[in-house]
Formats: structure tokens, sequence, C-alpha cells
């Protein structure tokens, strides 16, 4: 029974997730639907906060800031079936695993250094 349940998850954890760490600037691609219709939705950011040790309750939380000078943050669970992909653009230095400190100082941002 067990074997089961293990060939399940694997058939069900089809899509490969890139090593995200915090600070990488990351673009999900999500599936949206409304109505009818569904689209790929695509939110770019910083990852600020990496949560969950398994993979089925693992999540992460991408923040960026719009052209209007607002933060969205969003949580992103990766074992969720409506994320399509997820690209990695940025990798750069950071000292910490929690970046909280970034949703008060947004100049921040513009000096984290590349690796």
């Amino acid at each position: 029974m067990t074997e089961e349940k293990s060939k399940n998850k694997d058939e069900n954890k089809i899509k490969t997730i890139p090593d995200i760490k915090p600070g990488n600037v990351i673009q999900v691609y999500q599936k949206i639907t409304q109505g009818d219709k569904s689209r790929i939705q695509m939110f770019e950011g910083i990852v600020i906060a990496k949560k969950g040790k398994t993979d089925n309750d693992r999540t992460i939380t991408v923040r960026k800031v719009s052209e209007g000078g607002y933060g969205v943050e969003r949580i992103f669970p990766l074992a969720s079936p409506l994320i399509s992909k997820i690209t990695v653009l940025k990798k750069p230095k950071v000292r910490r695993a929690k970046l909280y400190y970034l949703r008060h100082s947004p100049r921040e941002l513009k000096e984290l250094k590349e690796k």
C-alpha cells in the first residue's frame, strides 16, 4: 500500500523545480482561470522567504515593487498544480535566510550583488 502511494506521488510530481534560494530573482508562471477561459500569468520578483520542510508543504514568498512604487507580495506553494514553470533570472549573494528587511527599504533591492 505504501508503494502505491509513493508511485502516485512520483507520477503527480512531473515538473522540475529549480534550486530556489532567498535573494533569487525569479519568474513564476501560474495558470489562472476566469470563467471558462484560462491563461498563464507571470509574476516576477525577488524571493524573500522559503518555508516548509517536505516537498508537499514547501512555499516561497516573492516580492516585487510595481511601477507606482507599491510593493506586492505573493506566496506560492511549490507543489501546486497551477504553477506551470519557474525560471531563475539572477542569483545574488545574500547572507540571510529571510529577507524581510527589503520590505522597509526598497533601495536595498538594487544593492544586492551578484555571485
